[in-house]
Formats: structure tokens, C-alpha cells, sequence
């Protein structure tokens, strides 16, 4: 019986952790775990270890202040640290997303393109969809559209058993790392880390947990939620390197964009496998369309002092809903413009999360450490090791991410 009751706790309180993580796994991740796999085979598979390691340690930190203060991250950044500090955090943040919000409409404009459809006509289909979900939408009913959208994500999973992989080869290189002093090997070895590790993520994640109205006592199951969706956002990245590894790199096909590795898997997968990949490309798309532009709101109007929420209207939450409809418009405009700099806004948008990562890991371990605002909650020495082992090697493969990015190796 107790155990029934928990997982009745567990269905109620998950979403946040399961919906941040899995949305993380958008076009421009998706762009980076193909041409891992098709460029490298299945040696990069190793990187996804450690990556979901520091991946789960940094999001429960957020989740675990989301439930305990009931506050956003920019919420307890502005009230700790001041607006000004808040503002100029935001700021760079906000250029971050907007090029990601570019970025996921461009993967959903390339992936209906691949199913035959104009992206003229489905860019403002899509973006007009997307903003009633949330315009008009309660959070709980916006919630339960993102965790059943998840779902499809599994179109990944059945994409690697589909290209008959050699799982001999998959378990070595997964589990034993091998290392390339190779400027491209080194370059996708971080950016595997930097696309999955970002800063939305942690604003999101703790704006959505406090929106829900988690309680202390449930932050058992709450936690559980980070832990899983961290978890499963890796597997699905796990069998996009493997499908891609396992029909593309023996063939020597190089690609550059998740939509080329679709198109390619064609002749050599079969039409399902392709479709597969490309409808999860789209969906992948979609999601990330709506979640990044969310959580730019959120923090937003929370360093602001603005009313922010989806179960607010426009009337309640003018600035909210405004940020939201803006970065929605601008972010499909772009994506319609002939010869708009999509590769700049892209490459700008990696390179500034990339800065600002490890001042958002850096603020979320000072907060989490501060007993007037966590109390008995606050990290125990042996997570405080661990956590800040994390923060600084993310930061330092990060910074290293955004100088080979402007400053490429050849």
C-alpha cells in the first residue's frame, strides 16, 4: 500500500524534471549527437556517462531549491544579489535563446521539408499552435501536452534497434573511453556536454516547479523526477549516436545538420527508420520552440519583479505573455527570411551559453549553500565536492567550448 501511495506521489508531482530534460535533447542537440555518431562512429559514446552524472547533480540542485524556496532561479538570483546583477544575466541569457528559438525552427522547418510539407506554410502553423498552447492554456493542461509530446521522442530508441547495431562495439565504447587528440573529436566531445548541460535548463526546471506548487514534502518524488528525466534524455542521445554511428559512419557520410542525417539514413536504413528520425526531429523542434521562449519569461519577468506564469492571462501577466508572443514571432520570422544568418545566430547563441553557463552554475551553488534561504536543505559536505567538481570541470570545458568555437582548430 505504501509503496502504491508513492507512486501516486511520484505521477502527480513529475513533469518538471521529465519535460526540462527531454526538451533539452532540441534541434541544436540533436544537430550534435548525428554528427558525433556519423563523423566518429560510436567513440563518443562514453562522453554521455559523466554528462548525465553532472547533469543530474546540477539539476537537482535546482529542482531541490525550486520545491524548498517556491521561487524561480532569477527570483532568488534578484533578491540575493540585486536587480542589476539579475539584469545583465538575463540580458545575455535572453540573446542565448533567442538564437535556440531560431534554431528549433529552422530543425522544424528542415523536418517538414523532409515530410514533403513547405515550411512556409508550417512555420506559421507551428508557431501559431504553439503560442495558443500557452496563450490560452492552464500549466497543468500545457504540462500534460509536453510529458505525452515526450513520448515520441522513443522514435530514437526504435531508430537504433532498427540499424541493427553491434552492441559489442556500443558496450566498449560506452563504457570504456577512448581518447583523440583531434581539434574535431575534442570540439564534439564538449559540445556534447555544452548542448546538454545549459543555462535555460536551470530556470526553467525551478520556475516550473515552483509554478506547480511542489511542497517540501514531496520533494522525495520531485527529486526522483530530475533523476529520471535526466536519465532518459541521455538514452534518447545514447541512440542518436548509435543509429547515426551504426548507417553513416561505415559509409563515410559526413553530415552537418540532424535534418542531412534523416535524409541519409534513407538508402541504407529504410524509409521507417528515416521517417522515425525525422518525425522525431520535428517534435523535438517543436518542443524546444515552446520550452526556451517559456523559460526566458520566466526568468525575465522574475529578475524583473513582473507577475510570470502560464496559468496567468495577458491582463495578469502582460510583460510574461509579451516576452513569450515576441520571441515566438521573431523567432519564426527569421526562419521564413531568405538568406537570414541562421549559422551566426546558432554559432552566437552556442558561444553565449556558453559564457554564461558557469555564472548561473556558479549563483546556483552559492544559493543552494545558503541556510537563511534553504535551511536544512542546504548541500552536505560530500555534495558539495561533488557539485562543485561539476561546476568547475563544466565551466572549464565550456569556456574551452566557446573559444574553439570562435578560434576553430583545424
Amino acid at each position: 500500500m505504501k509503496r502504491w501511495k508513492s507512486f501516486l506521489l511520484f505521477l502527480t508531482v513529475m513533469g518538471p524534471g521529465i519535460i526540462t530534460a527531454n526538451i533539452d535533447n532540441d534541434a541544436s542537440g540533436i544537430t550534435t549527437y548525428s554528427v558525433a555518431g556519423a563523423r566518429f562512429g560510436y567513440e563518443l559514446l562514453w562522453t554521455l556517462i559523466p554528462t548525465t552524472v553532472a547533469l543530474v547533480v546540477i539539476q537537482e540542485m535546482c529542482g531541490r531549491m525550486g520545491v524548498i524556496t517556491g521561487k524561480g532561479l532569477a527570483d532568488l538570483i534578484r533578491e540575493n544579489y540585486g536587480v542589476k546583477a539579475a539584469f545583465y544575466l538575463m540580458l545575455g541569457l535572453f540573446v542565448a535563446n533567442f538564437g535556440n528559438t531560431v534554431a528549433d525552427f529552422a530543425g522544424w522547418a528542415a523536418s517538414m521539408e523532409i515530410l514533403g510539407l513547405s515550411r512556409y506554410i508550417m512555420v506559421p502553423i507551428g508557431a501559431l499552435a504553439i503560442w495558443m498552447l500557452v496563450a490560452k492554456g492552464s500549466y497543468r493542461f500545457v504540462e500534460n501536452v509536453l510529458l505525452i509530446a515526450c513520448l515520441i521522442f522513443i522514435g530514437y530508441i526504435i531508430s537504433g534497434f532498427m540499424a541493427k547495431p553491434d552492441w559489442a562495439g556500443v558496450a566498449k565504447s560506452t563504457f570504456i573511453p577512448h581518447l583523440e587528440w583531434n581539434a574535431e573529436y575534442i570540439y564534439l566531445s564538449i559540445g556534447i556536454i555544452g548542448t546538454t548541460i545549459t543555462p535555460w535548463m536551470q530556470f526553467y526546471l525551478q520556475s516550473s516547479i515552483a509554478e506547480k506548487g511542489i511542497k517540501k514534502e514531496d520533494y522525495k518524488a520531485s527529486r526522483l523526477d530530475v533523476i529520471f528525466g535526466c536519465s532518459i534524455t541521455d538514452i534518447i542521445s545514447f541512440f542518436i549516436i548509435v543509429t547515426c554511428a551504426t548507417i553513416l559512419f561505415p559509409k563515410g557520410i559526413r553530415v552537418n545538420e540532424a535534418s542531412e542525417a534523416a535524409l541519409a539514413l534513407k538508402p541504407f536504413a529504410g524509409d521507417y527508420a528515416s521517417l522515425l528520425f525525422a518525425v522525431s526531429l520535428a517534435n523535438a523542434s517543436i518542443l524546444g520552440a515552446i520550452i526556451v521562449p517559456l523559460a526566458s519569461a520566466y526568468y525575465i519577468c522574475e529578475a524583473m519583479g513582473w507577475e510570470a506564469g502560464v496559468n496567468k492571462s495577458f491582463k495578469e501577466a502582460p510583460q510574461f505573455m509579451g516576452i513569450y508572443t515576441m520571441m515566438i514571432a521573431a523567432g519564426a520570422v527569421v526562419v521564413l527570411v531568405p538568406n537570414a544568418p541562421l549559422v551566426f545566430l546558432m554559432v552566437l547563441s552556442a558561444v553565449v551559453n556558453g559564457l554564461m553557463l558557469p555564472f548561473v552554475l556558479i549563483y546556483v551553488i552559492m544559493l543552494i549553500n545558503n541556510p537563511k534561504i534553504m535551511g536544512e536543505f542546504v548541500n552536505s559536505r560530500v555534495y558539495n565536492v561533488i557539485s562543485w567538481a561539476t561546476v568547475v570541470t563544466v565551466a572549464l570545458l565550456t569556456v574551452l567550448f566557446v573559444f574553439s568555437t570562435i578560434f576553430p582548430v583545424t
